[in-house]
C-alpha cells in the first residue's frame, strides 16, 4: 500500500494522470501579443516631459484664469501714462487722505474727460486690490482684453486695401517686450499681432501701458497652434520671415518686404523655436557691430518693420 501511494503521488506530481487538466485559457499566448508603439515622452506620466508639459499647461490654465480677471495699474507715474496713452480702463481708484501732487490731480482730471468712475477708498483696500505693490495711492482699474482670431486679422488687412503685413510672436514673454512690439508695429503700418496660445505674454496692464494705447487700435489675435496657423496663412499667399541672429539674408537683402508678409519673432532667450524656423519661408539677421549683444525683441522688431515700411514705400506697396 505504501508503494502505491508513493506512485499515486508521483503521477499527481509529474502530471501525468489521466482526467481535465487546468489550461493557461490562452493567456500565455496573450501575454506575448504586443501592446502597440511606445506612447510619446509627454504623454507617459512618469516621464520627465510629461511632468514638464503638465506643469506649463497648468502655468497657461493659471495665466488664462488670471487674465480673465480685471488688472490694476498702480503708481502715480503709470496711472497718468496709462490714462494719456489712452488705456482703456473702468475706474480710478484714489486713497483717502493721500498728498496731492499734480500727478494726482492729472489723472482726476483725465480720468473724468474720459469718463472713468472715480472712486475714493481706504488705503488697506487699495493695498489689497493691488496685491501691495508701490501704489502711492492711485490704482488704475484696466478690464480683461479681447482677443481677435486670426481670421479677423487677415480680413482688417483685405479691407485695408493694402498688401497684408502681419507680426507673428514665437514664445515672447516679458509683457513690456509685448507692449513695445504692439507699439512698433502700429507705427509701421502692420495689420495686426499674433500670439500663440502658450508660453506667451498676454495683454497685462503692464503691456497695455507699454503698447502706449495702440493696443486698442491694433487687432491682436491668439492661435491654438502658432505652426498651423501660419502654413495656414502661407496657403493664403502671405511670405513667412523670421528674425534670427543667424538668418539666411541680411536686412538689407530682404527682397520679400513688399510681398504679403508676416514677421515671426522669437523669444528673448531662445530665439525661433524649431518648427516654426521651419516653417519660415526666409530667415533674416540684422547687421551688428562686433562685441554688441543681440537686441531684444521688441528693439529688433522695430528695426526690421521700419526696413519693411521703407521698402514698401519705395515699391508704392503701402
Amino acid at each position: 500500500m505504501a508503494g502505491n501511494s508513493r506512485r499515486q503521488g508521483a503521477i499527481r506530481k509529474t502530471g501525468t494522470k489521466k482526467g481535465a487538466v487546468v489550461g493557461s485559457g490562452g493567456q500565455r499566448r496573450k501575454a506575448l501579443e504586443g501592446k502597440g508603439p511606445t506612447p510619446k515622452a509627454e504623454d507617459r506620466p512618469g516621464h520627465k516631459a510629461y511632468r514638464s508639459n503638465n506643469a506649463a499647461t497648468k502655468r497657461d490654465q493659471a495665466r488664462q484664469k488670471k487674465a480673465d480677471k480685471p488688472e490694476l495699474i498702480a503708481g502715480r507715474n503709470p496711472v497718468v501714462e496709462a490714462l494719456r496713452a489712452g488705456v482703456p480702463a473702468t475706474a480710478l481708484y484714489v486713497a483717502l487722505n493721500i498728498e496731492i501732487d499734480d500727478r494726482v490731480n492729472d489723472a482726476v482730471r483725465l480720468a473724468g474727460d474720459k469718463g472713468i468712475s472715480i472712486l475714493e477708498i481706504p488705503r488697506e483696500e487699495l493695498d489689497r486690490k493691488t496685491n501691495r505693490a508701490v501704489h502711492q495711492g492711485l490704482g488704475l482699474q484696466v478690464p480683461p482684453f479681447e482677443y481677435a482670431h486670426p481670421d479677423d486679422l487677415m480680413a482688417a488687412a483685405r479691407n485695408s486695401g493694402e498688401v497684408p503685413l502681419f507680426v507673428a510672436l514665437d514664445g515672447v514673454t516679458d509683457p513690456r517686450n509685448l507692449g513695445a512690439v504692439i507699439r512698433s508695429a502700429a507705427a509701421f503700418g502692420a495689420h495686426g499681432v499674433l500670439l500663440p496660445e502658450r508660453r506667451s505674454a498676454g495683454m497685462t496692464a503692464v503691456a497695455w501701458r507699454t503698447s502706449a494705447g495702440t493696443a486698442a487700435k491694433l487687432p491682436i489675435a491668439v492661435a491654438t497652434n502658432l505652426t498651423r496657423q501660419l502654413k495656414a496663412w502661407a496657403n493664403d499667399g502671405l511670405m513667412l520671415v523670421g528674425l534670427d541672429a543667424d538668418g539666411s539674408v541680411e536686412i538689407d537683402e530682404l527682397n520679400l518686404a513688399a510681398d504679403p508678409l508676416v514677421i515671426v519673432l522669437g523669444s528673448e532667450g531662445r530665439g525661433l523655436s524649431r518648427l516654426v524656423r521651419e516653417t519660415c519661408d526666409a530667415t533674416v539677421s540684422i547687421p551688428m557691430a562686433a562685441g554688441v549683444e543681440s537686441l531684444n525683441a521688441s528693439v529688433a522688431a522695430g528695426v526690421l518693420l521700419a526696413e519693411v515700411a521703407r521698402r514698401r514705400r519705395l515699391a508704392g506697396r503701402v
